[in-house]
């Protein structure tokens, strides 16, 4: 399936193998982790054994982790999470489901915060199309206990992201992303090209997260390099359209004024 855009851009050969699935979370990173004590663990494709996530909280990390559905959240919380992440479908980047079936499959964060937090005792953080205050205030109206924000700091000059990356920020829409596997392996939210377009046309297995990457790697590379859209992976959410450049802190400080003046409104 990748070939014909191997071809097309002058690149060698497929590679007869991919990259070299990612190592789990073992021993040797809960060694680093429990050195450095950090205040927070944040896990995102499911939770490691409970060992490992009570030697964490036995040196004062809170553990979070995301949840796309409700069951997920269940699960979750009775392997003792300190606090959810309620991960909707608008939102960009990776998908924290546990179960990779076909990427077209998802609950939106409107959807799923109130179901999460109705089903377990924990605090749920909403995640996935809030962007402004409102949709701060709305996740909280739901019952959220605090927002997790990614696209909304894409456009900010302390992203490390490249030019062609935010111009393409610059111009999003609600309708211009799409779940895919096609890049890494496991669904992520990243704006629509025809890459995506093709490999979605053919309901194939693709190789295991993130073994995808050792073929697809070399089409962003190339495509980046020459500013060739059709390969491109550039991860955002549904509401980047509602992106503000400004530096993080500035764009933190309105987050939180734009928030606070709805609610107060309440």
């Amino acid at each position: 399936r990748v070939a014909p855009f191997y071809e097309e851009l002058g690149l060698r050969s497929v590679p007869e193998r991919g990259k070299a699935p990612c190592d789990t979370f073992n021993e040797e990173k809960l060694s680093v982790l429990l050195d450095i004590r950090p205040k927070v663990t944040s896990f995102h494709f499911g939770l490691p054994p409970p060992s490992m996530v009570k030697a964490l909280q036995d040196v004062g990390s809170v553990i979070l982790c995301s949840a796309t559905t409700v069951a997920e959240a269940k699960m979750l919380s009775d392997a003792g999470v300190d606090a959810i992440i309620a991960q909707g479908w608008e939102a960009g980047g990776h998908h924290g489901t546990f179960d990779v079936t076909f990427e077209d499959f998802g609950v939106g964060t409107m959807a799923l915060v109130p179901q999460i937090v109705d089903a377990v005792e924990v605090p749920v953080i909403a995640a996935g199309g809030i962007a402004d205050g409102r949709g701060i205030a709305a996740a909280f109206a739901l019952g959220a206990s605090g927002v997790q924000i990614g696209s909304a700091f894409l456009s900010c000059p302390e992203a490390n992201v490249s030019d062609a990356y935010r111009n393409e920020l610059r111009q999003a829409k609600d309708d211009d992303t799409r779940l895919t596997r096609a890049f890494s392996g496991r669904p992520a939210r990243a704006k629509n090209n025809r890459y995506i377009e093709t490999m979605a046309a053919h309901r194939v297995a693709f190789p295991a997260f993130p073994t995808m990457y050792g073929f697809s790697d070399p089409l962003m590379l190339a495509c980046d390099e020459s500013g060739n859209p059709d390969c491109q992976f550039l991860l955002y959410g549904q509401a980047a359209a509602l992106n503000r450049e400004l530096p993080a802190a500035e764009l933190m400080a309105l987050l939180i004024e734009e928030a606070q003046g709805i609610l107060k409104r309440r």
